[in-house]
């Protein structure tokens, strides 16, 4: 493609993606199936999408400055191709001003323009983190890695190593997940054997530890209750090694429609999607006191996961994250009922905020006395207590685990 054409592309597609009606994983899908471009031209819209919104604030300072339509400006600044493809798209004052662009630096700026974080943002995450809060905000500033999670039944995480080594694709055992594997970078997963013959899903190191700390057994009746497209319900069901009964329960069809394929990539006979209408639907109600575990992957701000998601900062406001707050409050509620004695209820979310964790965790144990907080360092081998356990809950941060941020909760029901 033509280096102005291309860059028409991403001015257009930063058009749509900029007003924040829909996510951008979904307007990129949405024009990539609507536009004949090749997989080196998608790369290069995608993370000069993904850079804009990323460093929103400082490229749109620069922005002030030039000329033509703020996208065109944006994706000039942002444009993630050789710098003399780019300069084949532009006129000679374009040049002149990308130029002195080139020569501001963020430190040099306000704070705001280091950060690329809204002002209710920085405030709600310099009270949870104090003194570390500018090396948080620079690890969600830049892009994640690839973590692999390996399916057990298949294959053990060495030879799945090893097979990655033989394809010259280099590759680490994650720190905390036994199943783990941490890509130095991202190649193409979908065309590998190792993908289409279930060996290897894409999960993120932190999402892969919530099954740990759940700790599914075999023969056991479970629910993964907001399952989604079932990246945490596939690792589940690997640790009953395909036995029992895992209910995947969510409350959109179109999501569980992706956890189809994935499940017969992996070999598992245990798992059931189940659609339901809300958390109060009657197919919950048949099971109430029947479940030994149920996780509650609650829909949250995923506020955690800005690393892979950058819009989502300029998407959520301190009003959505209160009506969120809400919906976790009665989705936990309900899920708990699923519960017999005994059984364990994990409460968890990919957001970084405590009144979505900690003050939700602390909301439910008030009202509900016959659930036992269960200090979630017990749930783990020894060796990752120290790093992953406050206050009894098990959190995640990029800046220190190199993981999405997650935050998880324990209880047994007496």
């Amino acid at each position: 493609m033509h280096p102005k054409a291309l860059l028409d592309s991403a001015a257009d597609l930063l058009k749509q993606i900029l007003r924040f009606d829909h996510p951008a994983d979904a307007v990129l899908s949405r024009y990539f199936r609507e536009h004949r471009v090749g997989p080196r031209e998608r790369a290069t819209l995608a993370e000069t999408v993904y850079e804009v919104l990323r460093r929103k604030i400082f490229l749109s300072y620069l922005a002030q400055s030039g000329s033509g339509p703020m996208e065109r400006r944006l994706a000039i600044l942002a444009f993630a191709a050789p710098r003399d493809f780019l300069l084949g798209a532009l006129h000679a004052s374009d040049k002149q001003w990308l130029e002195q662009c080139d020569q501001v630096r963020p430190g040099d700026l306000m704070d705001l323009h280091q950060h690329n974080l809204p002002q209710w943002l920085v405030d709600a995450l310099k009270s949870e983190v104090g003194q570390e809060f500018s090396a948080l905000a620079d690890s969600l500033g830049r892009p994640a890695g690839l973590d692999l999670r390996v399916n057990l039944i298949k294959a053990k995480r060495s030879e799945v190593q090893e097979a990655l080594a033989r394809l010259g694709m280099a590759s680490e055992p994650t720190p905390y997940s036994p199943w783990g594997l941490r890509l130095a970078d991202k190649p193409p997963l979908a065309q590998l054997d190792l993908f289409r013959q279930g060996l290897i899903e894409v999960q993120d190191e932190g999402s892969q530890l919530l099954a740990l700390l759940l700790d599914a057994r075999r023969g056991e009746m479970v629910a993964d209750f907001c399952a989604g497209a079932g990246g945490k319900t596939l690792a589940i069901g690997a640790t009953m090694r395909s036995t029992g009964r895992l209910y995947a329960f969510d409350t959109s069809a179109h999501r569980l429609d992706a956890l189809k394929p994935r499940l017969a990539r992996s070999g598992l006979s245990n798992v059931h999607p189940v659609v339901i209408a809300h958390e109060r639907d009657e197919r919950i109600k048949r099971l109430t006191g029947k479940m030994d575990r149920v996780l509650v992957d609650a829909p949250c701000s995923g506020l955690g996961t800005l690393r892979r998601n950058p819009d989502l900062k300029w998407r959520q406001s301190p009003q959505s994250v209160t009506e969120l707050v809400h919906k976790q409050q009665a989705i936990l509620s309900s899920a708990a009922r699923l519960l017999k004695p005994g059984g364990r209820l994990v409460y968890a979310t990919c957001s970084l905020l405590q009144a979505e964790n900690e003050a939700v965790a602390k909301a439910f144990g008030q009202s509900h006395a016959d659930f036992e907080p269960v200090d979630a360092g017990t749930c783990l081998p020894d060796e990752l207590r120290t790093d992953l356990v406050e206050a009894g809950c098990l959190r995640l941060w990029p800046h220190r685990h190199r993981t999405d941020g997650f935050f998880a909760a324990v209880w047994q029901r007496h």
